[in-house]
């Protein structure tokens, strides 16, 4: 069997932010620290965290007066951080620099008189958290059939913002709806479907071109890493999304010739070598590394975990 690795795959730099924050912050102010939502949706990675003295709640009420509070990557609404401030919670905005860009443009947006659209979907973590950033309704679509019943207020103020983790193909067949159906919508290109996303995308394109079975490593709950697998199946590959080796079946490989692999956004870079010596042991898998874009963008820190302004 011939194993060819996606690249690049896995982890991407506001993952990374996100669980160094948390780290650092263990660090600094000791255990526990307490965590809005998953900072990442991968149960490695949070079981990881967990060890080492994070608690991770769905809301507010449920961290301890005076604990530390970390906002997790997907972004929070703006109530959230209200509500935290009315509490005097010491909080950590974990953020990806990428979702606060497009919470900005939502805002001035509101600001300009404009109505919002979001791309997204509906009870994703940071479509909520994006919709929350303006007081105003935000019409949330996520396909070209759901633009066809959108119903605004006036079509000569509107614009729209975009999920950073969505499928690039399907976010352009959308943003052409919109522009078709309401000539005169604002909105950005597609910068804001995150560098990450992007990368991943193409690199499981040529993944596709060369495999035919494709195993994308990933949680279920991950956006981005859904995303891979249904690209990969648009590409003509079977594409299946894989949590950690222990969903592994065998039955998988046994017509393939050709399997690539690749990781979402939040699959720390340990899963795949296990899959990797999986695939060796019982198949004698030969690897080969795809080339692709090099990333080397770093986000910086926020001043919460490089100083020591809260007092443990």
């Amino acid at each position: 069997m011939k194993v060819f690795l996606a690249n690049p795959r896995g982890f991407c730099a506001g993952v990374e932010r996100a669980i160094q924050i948390v780290e650092q912050a263990l660090e600094l102010y000791g255990a526990p620290v307490y965590v809005r939502h998953e900072i990442v949706h991968n149960k490695r990675v949070l079981n990881n965290l967990r060890k080492k003295g994070a608690i991770f709640v769905e809301e507010l009420n449920e961290i301890p007066d005076g604990k530390i509070t970390i906002f997790s990557a997907h972004g929070v609404p703006k109530v959230v951080v209200k509500n935290a401030q009315e509490r005097d919670l010491p909080t950590i905005d974990a953020t990806c620099p990428l979702v606060t860009k497009v919470h900005l443009n939502a805002q001035r947006a509101e600001k300009n008189g404009h109505q919002i659209i979001l791309i997204g979907h509906k009870g994703h973590p940071e479509v909520t958290g994006t919709s929350g950033q303006v007081n105003s309704e935000v019409f949330i679509v996520s396909s070209p059939e759901d633009v066809k019943h959108l119903q605004v207020t006036d079509p000569q103020k509107l614009s729209y913002v975009t999920q950073t983790t969505l499928s690039v193909d399907e976010t352009t067949d959308i943003i052409a709806a919109l522009k078709g159906k309401f000539p005169q919508i604002k909105g950005p290109d597609l910068k804001d479907i995150c560098y990450a996303t992007q990368n991943r995308q193409n690199a499981v394109k040529d993944l596709a071109k060369v495999c035919d079975l494709i195993l994308v490593v990933g949680a279920k709950n991950s956006s981005n890493s859904n995303r891979l697998r249904d690209l990969g199946e648009y590409c003509g590959a079977t594409s299946i999304l894989v949590d950690s080796v222990h969903e592994l079946e065998h039955k998988w490989f046994e017509s393939a010739q050709n399997v690539g692999i690749t990781a979402g956004a939040s699959a720390p870079e340990e899963l795949i070598e296990e899959i990797l010596q999986e695939l060796k042991t019982h198949y004698n898998a030969q690897i080969e590394e795809l080339s692709g874009v090099k990333e080397d963008i770093n986000f910086k820190l926020p001043k919460e975990v490089t100083s020591h302004p809260y007092q443990a």
